[in-house]
C-alpha cells in the first residue's frame, strides 16, 4: 500500500464527492506525450546532435496508476505532456553522454508521469519538517534573502500582480521583482503601507492605482523605471507584434558554436561509486529564482559539480531555495568586488558550464560576455558551454523585447498562456496559471540545450553557447493547443469549484494554494513516497522532502548526491565536496 507523505499544509476542504475518472475524458496523457516527444524531436532536432535523435525509439513513457495518465491539473494546456517530452529528449541526452564515456548502447529511456506533475509543483509541495511555503513557521527555518520585503510584507508582494488597466477589459502585469518600491511609487503609491495587511484590500488599493492608467502609459512608465511588467496579449495579439513575428522562426532553443579554435575535451573516467553521466564536470551557475536554477539542479541530478554564486548584495525568494539548491554547493561573491572578482576568476579557470539566468546583457556588464569567456577558454585550450535563460528570448534575432526583465508571470501573460487560463475558467479576462510551470518547463529547455553543447564540446571542441526562454517554452506549450473539450469539462466539474472563483487579480500564491487544494484530494498518489524522497539537511537543520527525479536510463544513475542548502552556504571552492551516494537509491 501506497502511503502519502506528511501533510505539508492545512487548508479548507474542497466540498466535492469522490471522483471516479478525474480528468480523463477519454484523454491519455501518455499516449499524448508520446506524440508531443514526435513533434519536439522534429522541431529540435537542428540543434540537437544526432546521437540524441537515435534513442528517440527507445523512450517509455511509464505511470504508476491511473493518476499518471490523467490530467490533473486545473488548466487547459499540455503541461504535463510538454514536461515529460522534454524530460523524455533529456533521457536521450543522457543515454549518449553515457554512450561516449562506456561505449555501450541501446539503453532504455523511461519517464514516469506521476513524478512529472509532481515536479511541475515542485515549490509548492517541498517541505522541511512537514512545513511548506504556505506554513509561516517555515519562514523561520530559512534565511533571510527577502532584502526588501518584497516577499514577506503583503501588500508589497501584490506589487508583482495582474490588473486592469483605466481601459476596461484592458490588463497589464506590473511587476516589482524582488524589490518593489519603484514599481509602487511608479503608479503612485507608497512603497510601505503598514496598516494595509487584508489580501482583497491591497488588492483593491494597487487595481485602483493601476486603473489610472491605460496600458499604453504603463508601457511607458514600465520602460523609463527599467521595470518588469508587460501588457497582458492573447497569443494572437502577441503573434502580431514584431516580437512575436520574430520568435516565430525560433526553435525552442538554439545550440551554437562561439568559437572552433579548442579541441574536443573527452569526458573524465568515471570516479568509484554509481555512474552520472556529468560526473567530472565544473558547473557555475549564476541564476536566482527558478528557472535558471532548475538548469543546475537537473545537471547536479546528472552528476556534475553544480556551484550556484549569488551575491549577499541581491534579494531571492528564501523559500525557492528549499527546492532548486538540491544537489548543489551555493557561495556568494560580489562581482563588484575586487577580491570576490578574483576568486570568481579561479573558480572560472576549471569551469567547464555557466548557466546565465539574468537579464541578456547583465553578466556581460560585468565583464564576462559569452565571447570573451570563449576566449579565455581559448587560452586555457578548453572550451566552455555558455546557458543562457532569460525571459523574452529572441536575442539571437535581436528582437524587440529581447533586453526587457521579466518573470515566469510576465512570460505567461505576454504569450496568451494566462487568458488561455481565463477563458478555461469561463471567465473574459485573463488569469495567471497555478505553480511556476512554465519555471520548470523552461528549466527543463535548458537543460537539453545544456547537453547539447556539452556532447558537442565533448566530441566536436571548440565552445558553445546555447540559449532558452520563457516565452519560448510557452510558445511551445501553446503550439500543443488546448484540450479536447470533453477534457476541459470534466477538468471544470472535478476541481473544486472554489478554484473557479478566482479572478484576474488574484496572485499566484493565492492560485496556486487553491489548485493544490483541490489536486491533493483528488490525486493523492502524487504526494505519496514513491514520488517523493526525504533527507537530512545539515545546512537548513531538519528533514527536507521534495519530488523524485522523473526520468531513469539504463545503466546510469540520476540523482542528487547532496541535499538542499541556502544561497551562500559553501566555500568558494571545487575542492573537498561532499557526497551521500546513498540518496541516489532511496
Amino acid at each position: 500500500m501506497l502511503y502519502p507523505t506528511a501533510a505539508v499544509m492545512t487548508v479548507r476542504q474542497p466540498k466535492m464527492a469522490p471522483p471516479t475518472r478525474v480528468g480523463s475524458g477519454g484523454h491519455s496523457v501518455s499516449e499524448d506525450a508520446r506524440n508531443t516527444f514526435k513533434l519536439l524531436w522534429k522541431s529540435t532536432q537542428t540543434e540537437l546532435p544526432r546521437e540524441f535523435l537515435q534513442y528517440t525509439d527507445n523512450v517509455i513513457f511509464m505511470r504508476y496508476s491511473r493518476t499518471g495518465d490523467s490530467v490533473c491539473f486545473p488548466c487547459p494546456l499540455r503541461e504535463q505532456e510538454a514536461v515529460a517530452a522534454i524530460k523524455a529528449l533529456e533521457g536521450c541526452a543522457a543515454a549518449a553522454i553515457a554512450d561516449v564515456r562506456e561505449g555501450k548502447y541501446g539503453r532504455t529511456i523511461s519517464v514516469n508521469l506521476e513524478r512529472v506533475t509532481s515536479f511541475l509543483m515542485s515549490t509548492y509541495i517541498t517541505n522541511i519538517d512537514g512545513l511548506d511555503k504556505y506554513n509561516p513557521r517555515a519562514k523561520e527555518r530559512m534565511p533571510d534573502t527577502d532584502l526588501n520585503q518584497a516577499q514577506s510584507n503583503l501588500y508589497r508582494r501584490l506589487s508583482a500582480g495582474l490588473y486592469e488597466t483605466r481601459n476596461r477589459g484592458e490588463y497589464y502585469h506590473i511587476h516589482g521583482s524582488l524589490e518593489a518600491s519603484t514599481t509602487l511609487k511608479m503608479i503612485g503609491l507608497p512603497a510601505f503601507r503598514p496598516g494595509l495587511t487584508d489580501y482583497q484590500k491591497c488588492i483593491d488599493t494597487i487595481e485602483g492605482a493601476v486603473r489610472k492608467f491605460s496600458g499604453a502609459e504603463l508601457e511607458r512608465l514600465n520602460q523609463k523605471y527599467r521595470q518588469a511588467g508587460a501588457p497582458v496579449l492573447t497569443n494572437e495579439m502577441y503573434q502580431k507584434t514584431p516580437h512575436g513575428q520574430a520568435m516565430a522562426s525560433l526553435p525552442l532553443f538554439t545550440v551554437k558554436p562561439l568559437s572552433m579554435d579548442t579541441p574536443p575535451v573527452p569526458f573524465a573516467e568515471y570516479a568509484k561509486g554509481p555512474s552520472q553521466c556529468l560526473q567530472g564536470l565544473r558547473v557555475i551557475e549564476l541564476c536566482r529564482v527558478i528557472a535558471g536554477p532548475t538548469i543546475g539542479r537537473s545537471l547536479a541530478a546528472h552528476g556534475a559539480s553544480v556551484l550556484k554564486i549569488t551575491s549577499s548584495q541581491l534579494p531571492d525568494v528564501p523559500f525557492f531555495q528549499l527546492d532548486v539548491n538540491t544537489g548543489k554547493h551555493t557561495t556568494s561573491l560580489h562581482l563588484k568586488n575586487a577580491d570576490d572578482v578574483q576568486v570568481f576568476e579561479s573558480l572560472l579557470a576549471t569551469a567547464d558550464v555557466i548557466i546565465d539566468g539574468y537579464r541578456p546583457g547583465v553578466i556581460a556588464s560585468l565583464g564576462y560576455r559569452p565571447e570573451d569567456l570563449a576566449a579565455k577558454a581559448a587560452q586555457r585550450g578548453r572550451g566552455i558551454v555558455y546557458v543562457a535563460e532569460d525571459c523574452f528570448g529572441g536575442v539571437e534575432k535581436d528582437a524587440e523585447w529581447a533586453g526587457r526583465p521579466g518573470w515566469q508571470q510576465i512570460a505567461d501573460c505576454v504569450t496568451g498562456v494566462s487568458w488561455e487560463q481565463g477563458r478555461f475558467m469561463g471567465l473574459e479576462e485573463p488569469v495567471i496559471p497555478p505553480f511556476p510551470m512554465s519555471d520548470y518547463g523552461t528549466g527543463c529547455v535548458g537543460t537539453v540545450a545544456a547537453l547539447s553543447g556539452i556532447y558537442r564540446r565533448a566530441t566536436e571542441g571548440g565552445s558553445w553557447i546555447c540559449r532558452t526562454s520563457l516565452s519560448q517554452y510557452d510558445i511551445f506549450l501553446l503550439s500543443l493547443g488546448t484540450y479536447p473539450t470533453e477534457v476541459l469539462d470534466q477538468l471544470r466539474r472535478e476541481h473544486d469549484p472554489y478554484f473557479f472563483e478566482l479572478r484576474h487579480s488574484d496572485s499566484v500564491d493565492e492560485i496556486s494554494q487553491r489548485a493544490l487544494t483541490s489536486i491533493k484530494y483528488l490525486h493523492p498518489t502524487l504526494f505519496a513516497n514513491h514520488i517523493m524522497q526525504s533527507a537530512y539537511s545539515e545546512a537548513f537543520g531538519g528533514i527536507v522532502t521534495w519530488p523524485r527525479e522523473p526520468l531513469e536510463v539504463e545503466g546510469i544513475k540520476i540523482g542528487h548526491v547532496r541535499p538542499t542548502r541556502p544561497n551562500g552556504y559553501d566555500k568558494p571552492s571545487w575542492e573537498e565536496w561532499e557526497k551521500d551516494e546513498t540518496l541516489l537509491g532511496i
